[in-house]
């Protein structure tokens, strides 16, 4: 093995304050969880199943997914080899902007993470956060209106394009401070998108139906498509960083460029019509659901008629 790419793979960059993040987040999340379930629990034997479902097994296991995958974008060999080939990069963004939001979201975070704190603080904080946002409160208003779906859409754009101009891009790959700017830009344009596709808490806009939010999915693809396509066809490298880097794995730095875009082409779009069609499914289940309509509502002679032929 090339002793450059072995060195890489062998890089962990354990950073405290990533460590510290995600262990707090990891610890209130399951510990709130936990106090849920045996609520559930109680409310089950009680034959009242809805905090049961609230508190579903599966939650904690995307939550910590979730976490997983941040922790290995910023602190596993992904980071040291992104700085030596823009396609382990682009699996580094993917992981913070594609994968990782929509598991921690899915989760529905917000009341796990108020019932996982000490009882004193939950209730404080529970109220304070009541308060701000409660139907009247002027935070609530503000709040909403900075992220509707179309300001949320822009700001999820800016950041995906923005950061892939190439001297963005190139200072990013040059500074730590910068680096970190990049990624938390990502995560947090990303968290953001989610919370519309997914319907996590806290819930404060105009109810976002299911059409909708199959809608806003897929009006990620193109953008983030063509952005792809860019790339994997641009005739020269577009990000000079690379033409000074040790070449790992015998790619050249277009093969790596090509490589890249194809992973953002590619992958990155198809987690965003993964998620419209998991919502697609939810949709025709709940038609599946509906009763049907008595007879009497669909064999008239009116709702039979051909369009157009009404008399």
């Amino acid at each position: 093995m090339d002793p450059i790419l072995k060195a890489a793979l062998s890089s962990w960059d354990w950073r405290p304050d990533v460590i510290i993040i995600l262990v707090l987040a990891g610890t209130l999340y399951v510990k709130g969880w936990r106090r849920l379930r045996q609520r559930s629990n109680r409310a089950r034997s009680a034959k009242q199943t809805n905090g049961w479902r609230a508190a579903a097994g599966w939650r904690p296991v995307s939550y910590l997914a979730g976490l997983v995958f941040v922790g290995l974008a910023l602190m596993s060999p992904l980071d040291v080899l992104g700085s030596m080939l823009f396609s382990m990069h682009m699996i580094q963004h993917l992981l913070l902007i594609m994968i990782a939001p929509p598991l921690l979201l899915i989760a529905n975070p917000m009341p796990f993470m108020l019932w996982g704190l000490p009882n004193t603080w939950r209730l404080k904080i529970g109220r304070g956060i009541a308060r701000l946002i409660n139907r009247n409160a002027p935070f609530r208003h503000k709040l909403r209106a900075a992220t509707t779906p179309g300001i949320v859409w822009m700001i999820w754009l800016i950041s995906i394009i923005g950061w892939h101009d190439p001297n963005a891009y190139n200072a990013a790959l040059r500074s730590d401070l910068v680096h970190d700017l990049e990624h938390l830009s990502f995560f947090l344009g990303g968290m953001l998108f989610w919370w519309h596709v997914t319907g996590a808490g806290p819930r404060i806009h105009k109810q976002f139906g299911l059409i909708g939010r199959i809608a806003f999915a897929l009006s990620a693809v193109p953008p983030n498509m063509l952005t792809g396509v860019a790339i994997a066809f641009a005739a020269e490298p577009i990000y000079t960083y690379y033409n000074n880097v040790p070449r790992l794995m015998g790619l050249t730095v277009m093969n790596d460029q090509q490589l890249g875009g194809v992973i953002m082409w590619v992958p990155g779009s198809m987690m965003y019509i993964i998620a419209a069609l998991v919502l697609i499914s939810r949709l025709l289940q709940g038609e599946a659901r509906k009763p049907a309509l008595p007879e009497g509502q669909w064999s008239t002679d009116e709702a039979l008629i051909a369009p157009g032929l009404e008399k």
